[in-house]
């Protein structure tokens, strides 16, 4: 597990802000749980325990710094 000062990844950020509207309602039309709070725990608990430690043991230096909200 990894403590302290996440790593920025350029391609991921570039994705996230691309993924469009449309093929989001796509998903959620045919998945009726996509997107819905709580659910990763039960489709992969592993993941789902691993991301909350991850997400409370590390910061994000841009919004650290107040770059980035």
């Amino acid at each position: 597990m990894k403590l302290g000062l996440r790593k920025t990844s350029l391609k991921q950020s570039l994705k996230a802000r691309t993924t469009g509207k449309l093929k989001r309602s796509i998903k959620k039309t045919v998945n009726p749980l996509y997107g819905k709070k709580g659910v990763g725990f039960a489709t992969d608990p592993k993941r789902a325990t691993y991301s909350k430690v991850y997400k409370k043991t590390s910061f994000d230096l841009m919004k650290f710094l107040g770059l980035r909200k």
